[in-house]
């Protein structure tokens, strides 16, 4: 079976442009409802105990977080930078501050990696740790996918597919990765501060 291109012309294009935002804002309204109750089963859980965190477990190291919290909105500028770039038909700047944010996005997956492999023991079998490893690796997943996304809008940028005038899987790219950022102030803010 042979696949044919579709022509769309501009008018055609800004029409459903509208509805395919819409759509991909529903989509990130429900990932706030699944992050929201995860969140919501954590705190129920925090403040139904009498010790929290439960005896023996160490809370994690709020230096590493704050570390790996900067370069994962240090990759949320370079995220808004790209896309203010393809907008201004710099290509060569979009290229760049698109590889920054995959590379940052990587740093950060490597940061909860390093994280993981020192916590496991610490936080083996209570609910705190139960808690953690579910919501930031939750959160880490979404960041995997999200450099998964970058990679594709980047090949698909470089053979022509996105323009100054037509960017929705770049504005998607965008919207997704700013969704990303504001769901680790949130888990930064109730596992490192509260």
């Amino acid at each position: 079976m042979a696949s044919h291109a579709i022509a769309i012309d501009d008018a055609q294009y800004d029409e459903v442009a509208g509805q395919r935002l819409l759509g991909f804002l529903f989509f990130l309204i429900s990932d706030c409802v699944i992050f929201g109750s995860f969140i919501f089963v954590y705190l129920y859980d925090r403040n139904a105990s009498a010790v929290w965190p439960p005896l023996g477990a160490h809370r994690p190291d709020v230096y590493l977080a704050a570390v790996n919290s900067i370069v994962l909105f240090g990759s949320g500028a370079t995220m808004h930078y790209a896309m203010e770039s393809i907008r201004h038909a710099k290509q060569r700047r979009f290229v760049g501050f698109t590889i920054a944010t995959i590379i940052l996005g990587l740093m950060f997956l490597s940061g909860q990696a390093y994280e993981y492999t020192h916590l496991r023991e610490t936080w083996a079998g209570d609910m705190f740790g139960a808690s953690f490893f579910t919501l930031t690796g939750m959160h880490g997943f979404h960041v995997f996918v999200g450099v998964i996304f970058l990679i594709t809008v980047l090949v698909q940028t470089l053979r022509g597919t996105y323009t100054p005038t037509r960017h929705f899987g770049l504005t998607a790219a965008t919207l997704y990765w700013h969704f990303v950022d504001v769901i680790w102030v949130a888990l930064f803010f109730l596992f490192y501060v509260y």
